[in-house]
């Protein structure tokens, strides 16, 4: 796994879960989001908690649960494309 971090609200808006990183430090700081880290789960309470490539986040869009694993930190909020190249789906929405 790569020592490169990134902050979740950083990343939720580059890999667009977020239309803003307002939006998405909001989002977090609600208790949205869990991070799953090498086998055991916290729900997230801060927008600075950074992630890395190999975690996996859980969180709510709408209606559907999603759970996704991260594979690339973004450099940029680009296109949809680069935005899905970020992380996998784990668990496809319902």
């Amino acid at each position: 796994m790569s020592l490169a971090r990134q902050r979740i609200d950083v990343w939720l808006f580059r890999a667009r879960f977020a239309k803003t990183r307002g939006a998405a430090a909001r989002f977090v700081t609600e208790g949205s989001v869990r991070l799953l880290r090498d086998g055991s789960s916290r729900q997230l309470d801060r927008a600075s908690i950074e992630v890395a490539p190999g975690d996996a986040l859980t969180f709510r869009t709408g209606k559907q649960l999603r759970t996704v694993r991260i594979l690339e930190l973004g450099e940029r909020r680009g296109p949809v494309a680069e935005a899905r190249a970020l992380y996998e789906e784990i668990a496809e929405p319902a």
